[in-house]
């Protein structure tokens, strides 16, 4: 099964396996990475689940114009590498995927 490592604010790493088709987000939630949020349960309106993606970026698919501007509302700084965890859904060529989850969601 695929692994995403999400890189914690307080600099902890945590590997977790996630299955294909399921959100970043929703991985994080149900392992207790309780500094990704995900108020929303994935549906794109909260940005409570800003990751920063620091691997594999160029195999994601563009951001939507929705995804997008919820960015524009997250509490930490976006950068080019900003995206919602819950629109980053895993798949077998994503395996290894890391992340740094952004240091505020509020």
């Amino acid at each position: 099964m695929p692994t995403v490592t999400y890189i914690c604010p307080d600099g902890e790493l945590e590997e977790v396996e996630v299955p294909v088709g399921t959100s970043i987000m929703k991985a994080a939630v149900s392992h207790g990475i309780e500094s990704i949020v995900g108020d929303c349960g994935g549906s794109a309106s909260c940005a409570t689940c800003h990751v920063y993606v620091e691997s594999h970026l160029e195999k994601l698919p563009p951001k939507s114009s929705n995804e997008d501007e919820m960015l524009g509302d997250a509490a930490s700084e976006v950068l080019p590498n900003s995206r919602l965890g819950c629109q980053l859904v895993m798949r077998d060529d994503l395996a290894s995927l890391v992340v740094r989850v952004a240091p505020e969601q509020w």
